[in-house]
């Protein structure tokens, strides 16, 4: 039996998140809510010890993206491989996935774009996460295809 916070299928997000030199570095979330209507907030989860936390802590801007079900290939280097010892980027490029949106780099074809301004951060010692509430800037829809947390389940390539 799954317990209840698995219940449900989720949509997956990639988080483009950016270093001081604006080389992107990209991961695979779930723990990701619209928060608010006016104005638009996200909560977003980032995993502790992560290059994806380093980033977010020192920049202001983050891409969060929304994945298509095209893109499932991507989830096990994105999801399953550290940026702080394996160069996402470089991998990101050899694949040709690569765009740009809002002068950033980001992945070709997602379901949506949201550009986000970080508002702020809530760290709760005894969590595995910290909590990121961001503001939306800029919004971009491009279809309706987008991968979940069923998905994934099916492929195997998550056992919840």
């Amino acid at each position: 039996m799954k317990k209840p916070w698995n219940l449900s299928d989720v949509t997956i997000y990639s988080l483009a998140s950016y270093d001081t030199e604006q080389e992107v570095n990209m991961n695979i979330c779930t723990y990701v809510t619209p928060m608010s209507m006016d104005p638009k907030l996200y909560s977003i989860a980032v995993y502790r010890n992560t290059k994806t936390l380093e980033n977010c802590l020192n920049t202001q801007k983050v891409i969060l993206q929304i994945l298509s079900k095209d893109q499932i290939q991507l989830v096990n280097t994105l999801g399953k491989k550290s940026g702080l010892n394996y160069n996402k980027k470089k991998y990101l490029d050899k694949k040709q996935v690569l765009t740009f949106w809002e002068n950033q780099e980001v992945l070709k074809e997602c379901a949506a774009y949201v550009l986000l301004e970080k508002v702020e951060v809530i760290d709760i010692e005894e969590s595995d996460h910290i909590l990121f509430i961001y503001k939306v800037l800029k919004a971009k829809t491009n279809h309706n295809q987008l991968l979940t947390l069923n998905d994934l389940r099916d492929k195997k390539l998550v056992r919840i």
